[in-house]
């Protein structure tokens, strides 16, 4: 959802004026706790779909229209976007910014701000169709940065220094020609004439990026989605590019795993992707619904970043047909969100096959053996948790559903590391 230091997108702000370093999730050192923390406040209808961390402040993106402070009585009108204090809980009155669609991604900019990306047309009044840039401290829109796509979303977000990656259902920024993935400036918005993937799929018009995720250097970037071709070269699903200069290069990098076929009414079933703090492996997500021991569909993979040519996925854990939406990797765990029942469960059919163990709407997987955790605090499954965020102190988890490890808490919460 990343969810994650990239959206779903997600980058820490770093504090330095004008640049952000590229991370992955920010490697933890231990399992966290399975008991949320008390105070954050809640979204009171629609989705969570995406969490950014800035400095003490977290905002919150999705589909909701109101939320309201934990043990508040009065609901306060915040569509689409909302920011709280990351230590009280306390929802920022200051941040109000007026958004007229769904937010989908968010990444933390530099100095207090944050990128914003979605279905909006429209922020604070002004065209600003499917990207912004706000501020966090006022809920301005920050100058000079301008950016549209010409239809369709931004599902997704990135950020490496001065560089803002942004991917979704579009073909088109500012009139310059991109099929679902773009490198801005993140001062300007200007698109980088010289940086194009040349994403194709079935249909030009169908190219779309579900989620993608930074190397902890900023050199590499994954995109997963409705992809058939990068660069002119097959690439199915999933596109392994070298991000680390001008030109935007296919890396002598593929996998056949998602050549299969899941449900044939799918264009894609990749559904998030998140790198492992230190770079060595990625880890994707899927639904698909078709189950079985061969097959990729409803699943989280694990593949070595390392090597040349085709790459196999060191393990996959499958949920035995339910959705995985996100993915979170800390180095102790590889956290997973969807509307799950089980895991370690490849010879279920929407059943708990043999070796299956509950994990229903979240659960974590052991990053080198691939088999689920014990760590299970369960979640109302709903559609699924759609957003999946790692930070110095826990784990934030954006949903559909208000009962997280067994108590209220309005599609978001925390679980603190111990």
């Amino acid at each position: 959802m990343r969810r994650r230091l990239i959206a779903a997108a997600v980058v820490i702000a770093a504090g330095i004026a004008g640049a952000l370093p590229a991370v992955a999730d920010v490697a933890q050192p231990t399992v966290v706790t399975a008991d949320p923390v008390d105070f954050t406040p809640h979204a009171l209808d629609g989705t969570v779909r995406a969490i950014a961390v800035v400095g003490n402040t977290v905002v919150v993106g999705g589909t909701f229209s109101s939320v309201a402070n934990e043990g508040g009585f009065r609901s306060v009108r915040r569509p689409y976007l909302f920011a709280f204090d990351a230590k009280t809980g306390v929802v920022r009155t200051a941040f109000a910014p007026a958004v007229d669609g769904a937010v989908y991604a968010l990444a933390a900019g530099p100095d207090n701000t944050v990128y914003v990306g979605g279905a909006f047309r429209t922020v604070n009044g002004a065209s600003a169709r499917g990207l912004t840039r706000l501020s966090v401290s006022s809920g301005a829109r920050v100058a000079p940065f301008k950016a549209e796509i010409n239809w369709g979303d931004v599902r997704t977000l990135a950020v490496n220094g001065k560089r803002l990656y942004a991917g979704g259902p579009f073909s088109a920024i500012n009139g310059v020609n991109r099929a679902g993935l773009a490198r801005l400036d993140g001062v300007s918005g200007a698109v980088d004439t010289g940086f194009d993937a040349k994403l194709t799929a079935t249909e030009m018009a169908r190219v779309r990026v579900e989620d993608m995720a930074l190397s902890p250097d900023g050199r590499r970037l994954v995109a997963v989605g409705a992809i058939t071709h990068a660069g002119g070269q097959p690439r199915n699903q999933l596109a392994l590019l070298d991000v680390s200069g001008p030109k935007a290069l296919v890396a002598n990098w593929y996998t056949d795993a998602f050549r299969s076929q899941c449900d044939t009414s799918l264009d894609t079933y990749l559904r998030g992707v998140d790198y492992s703090p230190d770079g060595a492996y990625f880890v994707t997500v899927t639904t698909g619904a078709l189950t079985g021991p061969g097959k990729m569909c409803d699943s989280a993979a694990r593949f070595e970043s390392a090597g040349t040519g085709a790459h196999k996925p060191t393990w996959v854990n499958h949920t035995g047909g339910n959705t995985l939406f996100s993915v979170s990797v800390t180095g102790p765990a590889v956290y997973v969100g969807g509307h799950q029942q089980w895991l370690d469960n490849p010879q279920g059919k929407k059943t708990k096959g043999p070796g299956a163990v509950d994990r229903p709407g979240i659960g974590a997987i052991n990053p080198k053996t691939g088999k689920a955790l014990p760590w299970n605090p369960t979640r109302s499954r709903g559609i699924g948790a759609r957003a999946i965020v790692a930070t110095k102190t826990g784990l934030y988890v954006g949903s559909d559903t208000d009962k997280l490890a067994k108590e209220y808490h309005g599609r978001i919460g925390m679980f603190p590391l111990p």
